[in-house]
């Protein structure tokens, strides 16, 4: 199968500089493979969304010439194959309904025990998905091996919730699949939940991406750039100067005649180098130097 990338951010705010490395890091990556680019609006959680935020999010991708192949995919309109992948893992055995509330969870340490605690169907209980007691492992094309012991860190999780949304794990993972989204370039803050999404899909028998996660960005401080925490927008310097910084935290150091250029010519110089250019290593990089000021 070619190579097809997606980006896939929450409309919770406008970008802030760290999600646009993630953006520019994925569609380096699928063009320099001459692969296809999607776009995905993670629109799943009403309540923490900022109204007119997903066109934001759109019109600044435009602005900085990262267009995406086909039409945009917003998870909001999935409820649907999200159901049929609950009922999925309900009848093969995979999940389970419960009604443990925070507050009994916070008195485990946050460590949930499994199916012990699973109840019969009725509103207001969520749907959980077991998880092993043994290391799960993948390569990952940046971080290296990485593994983890699911049901030890933290246990069952969530698909669908209480108050009847759906998961974020459930939603993506799916949302990949479905899509055939061969490949997945990200942040490390991501890292964590990529062995939580590969476990869905092999429960729901789907073959899962290649994943590569980025350092993520922080602000000098150890604290990563988000739109919670107030990060300015994207919208608030110069696309050339920010483009630029983007590139940098990929290991690309753009020559000193390109200094200013719009994002178009970036872009190109950018293609045309980065097959040559080698990954930061760790999860954090702090923010570039010509953006601190």
């Amino acid at each position: 199968m070619s190579y097809r990338g997606r980006f896939a951010p929450t409309p919770s705010g406008p970008l802030h500089f760290g999600s646009l490395v993630a953006a520019l890091a994925s569609w380096l990556e699928a063009r320099s493979r001459q692969g296809q680019w999607f776009v995905r609006i993670d629109d799943l959680d009403p309540p923490r969304e900022v109204p007119g935020a997903a066109d934001t999010i759109l019109a600044q991708l435009d602005t900085f010439q990262l267009h995406w192949d086909g039409p945009v995919r917003y998870q909001s309109q999935r409820g649907d194959a999200y159901q049929d992948a609950v009922e999925t893992l309900l009848t093969s055995g995979h999940a389970f309904y419960c009604a443990m509330t925070r507050q009994q969870l916070a008195a485990l340490d946050h460590q949930h025990p499994g199916a012990a605690v699973a109840v019969p169907a009725a509103a207001g209980t969520a749907v959980r998905v077991t998880v092993p007691d043994q290391q799960l492992c993948f390569d990952d094309g940046i971080q290296g091996r990485t593994c983890a012991n699911l049901q030890r860190e933290g246990g069952a999780f969530v698909i669908r919730r209480r108050d009847g949304l759906f998961g974020y794990q459930l939603a993506c993972a799916l949302d990949d699949a479905d899509d055939g989204i061969t490949d997945v370039l990200r942040g490390a803050d991501l890292l964590d939940s990529t062995l939580r999404q590969r476990w869905l899909l092999a429960c729901l028998q789907r073959p899962a991406p290649r994943y590569a996660h980025l350092p993520v960005v922080t602000d000098g401080r150890a604290l990563k750039l988000s739109k919670s925490r107030g990060s300015d927008s994207v919208s608030e310097r110069p696309p050339g100067q920010l483009m630029q910084a983007a590139l940098q935290c990929m290991g690309l150091t753009v020559s000193d005649e390109l200094h200013g250029a719009p994002p178009a010519r970036l872009l190109q110089w950018a293609l045309e180098h980065y097959p040559q250019h080698r990954w930061p290593t760790g999860t954090e990089q702090p923010l570039p130097a010509l953006l601190q000021s």
